[in-house]
């Protein structure tokens, strides 16, 4: 370390923010996106305002011409948006002033920043991932000066609360809200008495005294303790933000991976990746850095697991080398399973697609792969690998030794046109919990799979695996309408009580035994037509939608053609697993 190295005179947080302004901190390369929920965002500020110590922050000074030429560096969020803006803008440093890189710390300015001069917007529950205002509202960082909290499961004291301007709107009439932002119109303490002087709750000691503090630690406290090095030497800084930040849960294992690899890769990583993430989310998928990650592992080393030594410089100058074609690969796997009808919802382990990227990889076919007519045998065998693999759950627990040994069956048939699925379920045919053999009692429960289920459409997509998947999108659909079961009443049976109980319950009429596959125009012509006129209006072949031959399709005889669809069902998918 060099001499100069040392803990330097502590400065206020308005200082701080300032040099965020000014560009004077910026975030090395090695550092991770910014991870911190709003709640604990809320907790720093309460934390500061009670005078809790929030530890020293690590700065690297930046001096040399060469790290700044040959070094990849990033300014701080201002607006975080979840996922759609949490990567950090890039910075060119060549000719750049001298400046600091933060080592350890990151979050807290951050937070700092989003709280007192930016925003903060996450997703509302139960709403589809987009970015508007609907799905995730830009909030602002307020305080509550009404009282002090009570029972609080934070311990929080100061009632610190992102809220959107529809929440300002319900709440104001009930809440004495003053906004973060606002404190630096009061910079100057006389200032922040004229204000205080003429709100309605001027005689509020806990709302005076709560504004004063806040403008107290904002501008006059001496909070920022840091410590500054200066050496100038990459290598050795990396070394030291891996001491600092690879002990415990502030920096996740994969993120220090992730912060490991960006610094030994020549592109700009973190915005490679991030583009990639855009092209699989336009395709419905949500993935993460540690899926591609782990892509990239499964192409190019022996051993798969999150090691450092596995993002050693040489390994990264493999991927980054090969980047274009993983790139790739990656991004047509993803609309293979758009167009096999899979989503974000559906595809339930994202580790499952690592097996086709790299089938698609070593066999050079991410040109090729997507054309109508063309490998669907492969295909085919694909996408019932992944259905099966998906309903067993094996890629939970262990997945890095599943993801192994497929390996091992993948390159034992690399000679071969044709994905290896019977090799890999031989592979694992002696492991029960990753074996891709379905028991009869397995095969029971899945058929019992209501509609709107997560694996309902895996089940449906194994159950029709004949079907033409590259030209058509299938839609999930109600043999027996289901319009037709929500009416019904217990008059409609003639005080059959045991028939009413039949027909009404969910096992039964929205399962999978129940449901099919249809084309998205075939479904809206059928709409709620009945069963039985709708195959004979359509001359419906009963073979290809699984509709049991010489048994009643009156609604009727409900019961009857259950038990007959199935049996069928079960005899399918026992014939789909064994061909």
């Amino acid at each position: 370390m060099d001499n100069n190295s040392s803990f330097k005179y502590p400065i206020t947080i308005s200082d701080a923010i300032n040099n965020i302004e000014k560009r004077t901190y910026l975030l090395p390369a090695i550092q991770r996106k910014f991870v911190w929920s709003s709640e604990q965002i809320e907790v720093l500020f309460d934390s500061i305002m009670r005078d809790y110590p929030i530890n020293s922050f690590m700065m690297w000074n930046v001096t040399s011409d060469k790290t700044k030429n040959s070094y990849k560096f990033y300014e701080f969020l201002k607006e975080y948006r979840e996922f759609f803006n949490d990567e950090n803008p890039h910075i060119n440093t060549k000719g750049y002033t001298d400046f600091m890189a933060i080592i350890d710390g990151q979050q807290r300015l951050t937070s700092l920043y989003l709280g007192l001069k930016g925003s903060y917007a996450y997703k509302m529950p139960r709403k589809r991932w987009k970015d508007n205002e609907e799905c995730l509202p830009t909030r602002k960082l307020y305080i509550n000066l009404s009282s002090e909290l009570r029972d609080d499961e934070r311990k929080m004291i100061y009632d610190f609360k992102f809220l959107s301007a529809n929440d300002v709107t319900r709440l104001n009439s009930i809440e004495d809200l003053f906004l973060l932002n606002d404190i630096y119109l009061y910079r100057d303490p006389d200032s922040l008495e004229d204000y205080m002087s003429d709100r309605e709750w001027k005689d509020s000691k806990f709302a005076k005294r709560t504004l004063r503090k806040l403008r107290k630690v904002v501008f006059d406290d001496k909070l920022i303790n840091y410590y500054q090095e200066e050496n100038q030497d990459i290598d050795t800084v990396l070394d030291i933000f891996i001491r600092t930040n690879s002990g415990g849960e502030p920096l996740s294992f994969s993120n220090l991976l992730m912060s490991i690899t960006t610094a030994n890769w020549d592109k700009d990583a973190r915005k490679e990746f991030k583009a990639l993430v855009d092209v699989v989310y336009n395709n419905n998928f949500i993935i993460s850095a540690d899926l591609i990650l782990k892509c990239c592992l499964v192409l190019f080393k022996d051993n798969i697991k999150f090691q450092v030594a596995n993002f050693d410089a040489e390994s990264v100058k493999i991927f980054d080398k090969n980047w274009d074609r993983i790139r790739k690969c990656i991004e047509v796997t993803f609309e293979l399973l758009k167009k096999w009808g899979f989503n974000d919802s559906s595809l339930r382990a994202k580790n499952a697609i690592i097996p086709i990227v790299y089938y698609i990889y070593h066999k050079n076919l991410e040109n090729d792969i997507l054309k109508d007519h063309i490998h669907q045998e492969e295909k085919k065998a694909m996408r019932k690998w992944l259905c099966i693999s998906l309903l067993k759950g094996v890629f939970g627990g262990q997945s890095d030794s599943v993801l192994t040994g497929i390996r091992k069956v993948l390159r034992n048939n690399q000679a071969t046109n044709e994905f290896p699925f019977e090799q890999i379920k031989a592979e694992f045919a002696s492991n029960d919990a990753k074996s891709l053999s379905l028991s009869d009692e397995v095969i029971e429960d899945i058929l019992k799979t209501q509609k709107d289920a997560p694996n309902s459409y895996t089940i449906l997509a194994l159950l029709y695996s004949h079907l033409h998947y590259d030209t058509v999108t299938y839609h999930k659909d109600h043999l027996h309408p289901a319009s037709k079961f929500l009416k019904l009443t217990e008059k409609d049976f003639g005080g059959n009580e045991m028939k009413y109980k039949f027909y009404t319950n969910p096992e039964n009429w929205n399962s999978i035994l129940n449901l099919q596959l249809l084309s998205g125009t075939t479904n809206e012509s059928k709409n709620d037509e009945d069963l039985a006129s709708w195959v004979e209006s359509q001359n419906i072949d009963l073979a290809s939608q699984i509709i049991p031959k010489d048994v009643s399709l009156d609604f009727d005889d409900f019961e009857v053609f259950l038990s007959k669809r199935k049996e069928l069902l079960i005899n399918t998918i026992k014939s789909i697993i064994r061909a």
